[in-house]
């Protein structure tokens, strides 16, 4: 993908831009940050997991073909030209088939990737960073770096039967939990820069052994620990000095950038910093989520106003009840019980709630809600009082008042600080 390299040259090169990938199946996401990439005039990418897109359906049911038709159809909805969809893929190793021998595991992840190229996805996260079946825990870095450079040399057999632009590669061992911590957290360690040179050394060779000297030059970035994170209910906050002999290392470097996995709720200062310290992949995918199933509460609460004396169901409800009745999403992630427990449900930064949106009966109660919604205004004191980011829009004439542009406006507002830390046009002091 030659873009997303063009990206990282132009960063190495001392313009401190970046890219900010997506990492979401929710199709209202998608598109929210579809028209806010066209409206930018940038490209998005969008990525999807091994556990959520697979060769097996994932939890989304799709496949990765699936995946792609799914936002080709978006785009086209949104506007947004095809050139400026950029499709990845993350943490794609054995991670869904971790409790199976070794063999048996990478087989399967060879499979994954063999598939995601297939359809077009160019930009793949290497991560073979867990133990499987049998494995002694942790990895060591040559067997990790040996796995990764398996699953590459897979990858780039099935470029060459599907042509197109070469694929690039994301490696890294410090590799965060996927959505987030499921512990509360109180500090982080950073990765040290020994540790940073160690996996790229290791991976440089592991690439050289399996003959893929001629796609080490498109392995462009490393995920690294910044030293940003969320649990539940707080965000651990980048701290520049603390990452400053990390970012040093990367500065030093003219193939690589590092790939920051969680950054999900930093603020917008922290964005920034981190791309201005070569942290200049952001990935961003539950703080999107959040951001919708924040609109759509403020949504339900309206309308509990408007038609309240428990005339019309309540989507809060009804959501919380899909949840408790089909526990598999969050158990083992939220440990509490009565109202501690609906609270998690809710309003958790983990966001397990969206993992329900596809649910039918969520679906119809969705539905329901936003025609019931659309019938009439919104009178703009109730948006003022639950959805205050949306009033101020709608008074500034920026979003019309249905739903639709209501919850579109949600999901923009938590994307805006992304588009902007990675738009930096200014070249860096020499």
């Amino acid at each position: 993908m030659k873009a997303l390299q063009d990206i990282v040259t132009r960063h190495t090169g001392g313009e401190r831009t970046g890219v900010w990938s997506l990492c979401s199946a929710h199709p209202a996401v998608i598109e929210s940050a579809m028209r806010e990439a066209n409206t930018a005039g940038t490209a998005l990418l969008v990525e999807a997991t091994s556990n959520q897109v697979n060769q097996f359906g994932g939890y989304t049911g799709m496949r990765p073909a699936d995946f792609a038709h799914f936002l080709r159809d978006i785009s086209a909805r949104a506007g947004l030209p095809a050139d400026r969809t950029w499709i990845g893929g993350d943490h794609l190793g054995p991670n869904a088939w971790r409790s199976e021998a070794a063999d048996a595991a990478m087989a399967k992840a060879a499979d994954l990737v063999r598939e995601y190229v297939a359809a077009g996805f160019r930009k793949i996260h290497l991560d073979c960073s867990m133990a499987c079946g049998g494995d002694s825990s942790p990895l060591s870095e040559e067997i990790v770096a040996s796995r990764a450079a398996s699953l590459a040399a897979a990858a780039e057999a099935a470029w060459r039967e599907a042509g197109g632009e070469a694929p690039v590669y994301v490696i890294g061992t410090e590799v965060p939990t996927p959505g987030g911590a499921t512990e509360e957290l109180s500090t982080l360690t950073v990765t040290t820069p020994q540790a940073a040179t160690a996996t790229i050394d290791a991976h440089r060779e592991a690439f050289d052994r399996a003959g893929l000297e001629a796609a080490w030059p498109r392995v462009i970035a490393l995920v690294v620990q910044p030293g940003v994170e969320f649990d539940h209910h707080k965000v651990i906050d980048y701290r520049p000095r603390e990452a400053k002999s990390l970012s040093d290392v990367i500065g030093r470097q003219s193939q690589f950038v590092f790939e920051a996995h969680s950054t999900d709720y930093q603020s917008a200062t922290g964005l920034k910093a981190l791309v201005r310290d070569h942290f200049a992949i952001l990935k961003v995918g539950p703080g999107a989520t959040f951001a919708l199933r924040e609109t759509l509460w403020g949504l339900a609460a309206i309308e509990q106003v408007m038609h309240g004396d428990g005339r019309v169901p309540d989507l809060r409800k009804v959501v919380v009840a899909a949840m408790r009745a089909d526990p598999q999403h969050w158990r083992g992630h939220y440990h509490g019980e009565g109202e501690s427990l609906d609270f998690d449900l809710q309003y958790s930064l983990s966001d397990r709630i969206r993992y329900y949106w596809p649910y039918p009966e969520v679906q119809r109660a969705v539905a329901a809600m936003r025609e019931r919604l659309d019938r009439r205004p919104i009178p703009l004191t109730l948006l003022s009082q639950f959805l205050p980011r949306q009033h101020e829009a709608m008074r500034d004439g920026r979003i019309a008042g249905t739903t639709a542009e209501i919850l579109r406006e949600g999901v923009a507002a938590a994307l805006r600080p992304y588009f902007a830390a990675c738009a930096a046009p200014s070249r860096a002091a020499a």
